[in-house]
């Protein structure tokens, strides 16, 4: 059995090291240090190829907008930082800002989809351009600290590792579920910090 799970390790050490280093990714965003985004980075970075491997490219694509978005919110949650704590504020997402987001995520889920259809040999086109369309816009509201990006991913998460299994990403999957969990904690936090700030403006 020792054996069995330490030969599975070695095989998929890579796969190991990204769920490793995806956790603290979340620990860090919930407790909005800047650390979230350099470990965000190198999470892609061997992503990349665990899902080039697993034919999962759509969440391929996905980790190279990663890369991209952690240096763009790296640089945000430094220059903006504000108060006390040194940190961005965290906002909630206005009601306007919501019908762009909903547009921005049909727009990329068709052209993903289109894309996945046309030039690759995914099995799963309709999951994957839905789940990585909905991630794109969750991260790109999470370097812009809105609080709702939370909810996003308890949804995502959770349906990505219905798909992981389907795959035999079964560490991925692990991963992806206790992801549901800290996101649905990162919700609370940023809730709870957020009801306290407007009790420090009014105080």
């Amino acid at each position: 059995m020792l054996n069995n799970f330490l030969e599975w390790l070695l095989g998929n050490k890579i796969e190991v090291l990204g769920a490793i280093l995806g956790v603290l990714y979340i620990i860090f965003s919930i407790k909005q240090n800047v650390l979230t985004w350099p470990t965000g980075l190198l999470t892609s970075v061997l992503y990349v190829v665990v899902f080039f491997q697993s034919k999962f490219y759509a969440d391929m694509g996905l980790q190279v907008y990663y890369v991209v978005i952690s240096i763009y919110g790296w640089y945000y949650w430094l220059k903006g930082a504000t108060g006390d704590d040194n940190n961005v504020p965290v906002k909630k997402t206005p009601n306007r800002l919501w019908l762009k987001l909903s547009v921005a995520t049909i727009i990329i889920y068709f052209v993903i989809l289109f894309i996945l259809i046309k030039f690759t040999d995914s099995d799963v086109p309709f999951m994957d351009s839905f789940t990585t369309a909905l991630s794109i816009v969750a991260t790109w509201m999470l370097a812009r600290k809105y609080m709702e990006h939370w909810l996003i991913w308890v949804f995502v998460d959770l349906f990505s590792s219905v798909l992981y299994v389907y795959k035999n990403l079964w560490a991925t999957a692990v991963l992806f579920v206790v992801y549901t969990v800290m996101a649905a904690v990162g919700y609370y936090q940023w809730k709870k910090d957020l009801n306290h700030q407007k009790v420090k403006q009014f105080a």
